[in-house]
């Protein structure tokens, strides 16, 4: 986007116009304005103060106006009817600067309100610097992008950069929503299920098709394939993929699955909480970054589906959205992320450090951090491997909250994770049951959630319990309960099982020389000295860095590290401070 003065005027309503408190800034002459205006986005601002919302629009017209539409509203109600009005019309709202303080209806409860109506609409808030807990607030409540403060002058440091951010998320996620990915699959098929989680993790918006109904077996017979080839996955541009792994349906939406350069700075394996902060701190320091990750950014915090002990969100916020935030940030500073790759081997060549990927391609960086996480161990109970993404689920799976409408939902596990999977489906289905094998939350639980699980009447915690068998013919069906205090049976109907038990490290394809614990956790730091000596093979003439593994160059953050603390805080901090030590590693 460039400077410009190519404007034309509001075709809006015209009592909206008679009353003058919606404007569409115009530097054109008047025989313009009968000119279409058909997909040139909104940029809309809402100020009750005039000389405020003037000067918004000046600075939005004088860089924008080329290929956005600026709309200006005094009120909360106003600019409501110009979104409805617009939406009406087919157009599209990109971003929207709401001002806090206006009377009537104050910042915070139109943008809650607007999101109703443009929910891919970003959104910022204009307050003044004594409102900043008001913005923190906005972030919680109603997921706002960015807060500025006033005055922004000059606009090229302090609002131009916030608004060439909004829209630029706003161009990847929000402008074509109706131009979904069509996936066309078997609800209780695994592939299928595997395509709709992998999307929704990853933002994609889609529309799914049951191959079942006349409407998928339409697309399926347009497609020219049989329903045993399923999933099928129609692109935006309407090429059919059939039966597609996973790095091929990240190409086809646009996710990039190949690294730009063929050597970098540091490489970071996991996209998870601490892959994000250390991407961030690498990135916004100059150094040249690439993350990786197998499946979605956010990794298991990413499918929380509300996160209410992490610092500055005191209402609590959605594992996707913290982890997008971050993926968003990362990004922003120059980070470059490649999904749906993993990586196979790590090899040592010299002063560098290979990184091997699943298609044989590889790079080459000065330094690695491993943030890769774990993944939930299986569930020991007869029939549930053969299940698993026909009822059986690891993880929270947000794409099967529609299908627990009415259902009995098992939830396999005592820790936070699974409790706030519990809270989650308890809104969808009509009885969630906790199974957990311990005699009490309160070892693995943190209070707040306990006390939640207590006040909702549909969530049955089953204490001393494991689950001995999953049956079903084409999907789950009913789960046997065993009572471990007496060894008692109980066999119940339930259509949905996810499982939250433990922590397996991903650590399988790391070489023997990087040395880890029993469980497989990577060991670290003053935990590969023992007696004095060294790890096996260290070459150089100190003892390994706090976070360093037993290959000098190597770092671990998160989950991933022996004796690490399983709380998304930590993590992000270990990335930070792995970021600390990649910068002295590389200055030796």
């Amino acid at each position: 986007m460039r400077d410009g003065v190519s404007w034309s005027r509001s075709a809006l309503g015209s009592d909206l116009r008679r009353r003058g408190s919606l404007v569409t800034e115009s530097a054109q002459p008047r025989a313009r304005e009968a000119e279409p205006r058909q997909g040139r986005p909104v940029l809309l601002t809402v100020d009750d103060d005039q000389s405020v919302s003037r000067a918004v629009a000046r600075d939005l017209r004088r860089r924008y106006g080329n290929e956005y539409r600026i709309l200006r509203a005094d009120s909360g109600s106003d600019a409501l009817a110009a979104i409805r009005e617009v939406v009406l019309r087919g157009e599209h709202v990109a971003a929207i600067l709401a001002d806090y303080r206006m009377p009537g209806m104050n910042g915070i409860d139109f943008l809650e309100r607007a999101m109703d109506l443009v929910p891919h609409a970003r959104r910022a808030l204009l307050t003044a610097y004594a409102d900043t807990d008001a913005a923190i607030a906005a972030i919680n409540v109603v997921d706002v992008d960015h807060y500025l403060l006033k005055p922004w002058e000059p606009p090229e440091e302090k609002l131009y950069p916030v608004v060439d951010d909004l829209l630029a998320a706003w161009q990847r996620e929000g402008r074509t929503p109706e131009h979904k990915i069509k996936i066309l699959g078997h609800p209780w098929s695994v592939a299928s299920y595997e395509v709709r989680d992998f999307l929704a993790r990853n933002l994609v918006p889609y529309r799914w098709y049951n191959v079942d109904e006349p409407e998928g077996q339409r697309l399926l017979a347009a497609v020219g394939v049989e329903a045993e080839q399923i999933p099928v996955v129609v692109t935006s541009g309407g090429a059919p993929l059939v039966q597609p792994s996973l790095s091929q349906v990240a190409d086809a939406v646009g996710l990039t699955t190949a690294a730009a350069e063929e050597f970098y700075d540091v490489v970071i394996v996991g996209g998870g909480p601490a892959g994000l902060g250390a991407a961030v701190y690498a990135a916004s320091e100059g150094l040249k970054t690439l993350i990786v990750e197998r499946a979605a950014a956010g990794g298991q915090a990413g499918q929380s589906s509300r996160i209410e002990n992490y610092l500055g969100f005191p209402d609590g916020v959605s594992g996707g959205q913290l982890t997008d935030r971050a993926r968003r940030q990362a990004l922003r500073f120059g980070a470059e992320l490649i999904m749906a790759r993993s990586a196979v081997g790590l090899e040592i060549k010299g002063p560098a450090r290979r990184i091997v990927f699943d298609d044989d391609s590889s790079v080459l960086s000065h330094a690695v951090v491993l943030a890769s996480g774990v993944s939930y161990r299986q569930l020991a109970a007869s029939g549930a491997d053969e299940l698993v993404g026909r009822g059986v689920y690891y993880g929270s799976a947000s794409t099967q909250a529609a299908a627990c409408a009415g259902d009995h939902v098992i939830i396999v596990g005592g820790a936070n994770s699974a409790g706030q999977a519990a809270v989650f489906f308890s809104a969808h289905a009509a009885k969630v049951t906790m199974a957990v094998r311990g005699d009490s939350l309160e070892r693995s639980m943190s209070a707040y959630l306990i006390e939640q699980i207590e006040a909702i009447d549909n969530i049955v915690v089953r204490t001393n319990t494991r689950v001995e068998k999953c049956e079903g013919l084409d999907h789950l069906q009913c789960v046997t309960l065993i009572d471990t205090r007496d060894d008692s049976v109980e066999v119940v109907d339930a259509g949905h099982l996810f499982v939250f038990i433990g922590a397996a490290p991903l650590t399988d394809w790391l070489p023997a020389e990087l040395l880890r614990d029993q469980a497989g956790f990577v060991r670290t730091g003053p935990d590969l000295v023992v007696d004095g000596e060294r790890p096996p093979g260290w070459d150089l003439d100190r003892d390994p860095y706090l976070l360093e593994a037993s290959i000098p160059g190597v770092f671990v953050a998160g989950d991933v590290r022996s004796q690490s603390v399983k709380r998304v805080a930590s993590a992000v901090g270990e990335g930070a401070l792995a970021v600390t030590l990649v910068h002295r590693y590389l200055a030796e």
